[in-house]
C-alpha cells in the first residue's frame, strides 16, 4: 500500500514538472545572444550561421521534423537524432535552452514580412541582369544559388543581408578559385571539389575544369562571393524593399510560409 503511495505521489510530482520544464527559462536578449554565440560556433557549420541550412536542415523556417516544441528542440540538441548525423550536445540544460531561444528567433525574424512590393522587385531582378547567376523556377543561370523557393527557406533579414553584403556568409561552393598553370593561362571560377592533390572547378561560362595541383604555378582560394557588393551603394533602400519582397514571395507551390 506504502509503495502504491509513493508512486503515486511520484506521479503527481512528474506531472507538476513537465508544463515547467516545457516552457524555456532562458529566453532574454542576453541569453538568445549567447545562444548564438554557441550555435555559430557548434551548429552553423551544418545548418549556417543563420539558419538557413546546408549540410543539415533549415531552422529559420520553423520546421522540425522531430518534434516542435521547445522541451522536442532540448532533447534534440542535448541527445541528438539516431540515422541522422546530428549528435548530441554536452552542455548543461541553460546552455541547450539558450540555443533554442536563438532558434525560435530565428523562427520569428523568417515570419516577417518585407515592406517592398514584390511587383517592382521582379522588374529589378531582371533589369539587374540576377538571372545571369540565380535560376528562379527553371530559368537563370547556375552560378549563384537557385532561388525558387527563397521565400521558404530564407528569411527576409536574411535576403536583404546577402544583398548588401554578399561575402557575410558565402558558402564553400561559392567560394572563388584562381589560378595559373605551366603555360601562363590564368583560370577563375566556383570551387566544385579539392583535395590534396587535385581541383576542381567551375568559370563563369558554366565549363569544368580539372587540375592537378602539381601542375599549377599559382594556385589560391577566396572565401568571398563573386556577386557585386556595391548594391547597397546602388540601389536605394526601396529597391532593396522590392528586391526582398520579390524573393520572399518565391515559395513552392502551397508553401504556407
Amino acid at each position: 500500500m506504502r509503495l502504491q503511495v509513493l508512486f503515486a505521489i511520484c506521479a503527481v510530482a512528474l506531472a507538476a514538472q513537465e508544463p515547467e520544464q516545457a516552457v524555456n527559462p532562458r529566453t532574454s536578449p542576453e541569453d538568445i545572444a549567447a545562444g548564438a554565440k554557441t550555435f555559430h560556433s557548434h551548429c552553423s557549420p551544418c545548418h549556417g550561421l543563420r539558419g538557413e541550412g546546408g549540410l543539415g536542415p533549415n531552422l529559420a523556417n520553423g520546421r522540425f521534423y522531430h518534434g516542435s516544441s521547445d522541451l522536442d528542440l532540448l532533447n534534440n540538441i542535448s541527445n541528438g537524432i539516431p540515422g541522422t548525423p546530428m549528435p548530441g550536445l554536452f552542455y548543461s540544460p541553460d546552455r541547450v535552452w539558450q540555443i533554442v531561444a536563438f532558434i525560435r528567433s530565428l523562427n520569428a525574424a523568417s515570419t516577417a514580412k518585407s515592406a517592398g512590393d514584390p511587383n517592382r522587385g521582379a522588374e529589378l531582378f531582371k533589369s539587374k541582369a540576377c538571372v545571369r547567376c540565380h535560376r528562379v523556377n527553371g530559368e537563370g543561370g547556375r552560378l549563384g544559388p537557385d532561388l525558387t523557393h527563397a521565400g521558404q527557406t530564407r528569411s527576409p533579414e536574411f535576403l536583404r543581408q546577402s544583398i548588401v553584403d554578399p561575402n557575410a556568409d558565402v558558402q564553400p561552393r561559392y567560394w572563388v578559385v584562381r589560378c595559373r598553370d605551366g603555360s601562363g593561362s590564368e583560370y577563375e571560377g566556383f570551387l566544385m571539389n579539392e583535395d590534396t592533390y587535385t581541383v576542381q572547378f567551375i568559370d563563369i561560362q558554366e565549363r569544368l575544369h580539372s587540375f592537378p595541383k602539381a601542375e599549377l604555378k599559382e594556385y589560391r582560394v577566396e572565401k568571398t562571393s563573386k556577386m557585386p557588393s556595391s548594391y547597397k551603394l546602388t540601389l536605394s533602400d526601396e529597391q532593396i524593399q522590392d528586391l526582398v519582397a520579390y524573393l520572399s514571395s518565391l515559395r513552392a507551390a502551397g508553401g504556407d510560409r
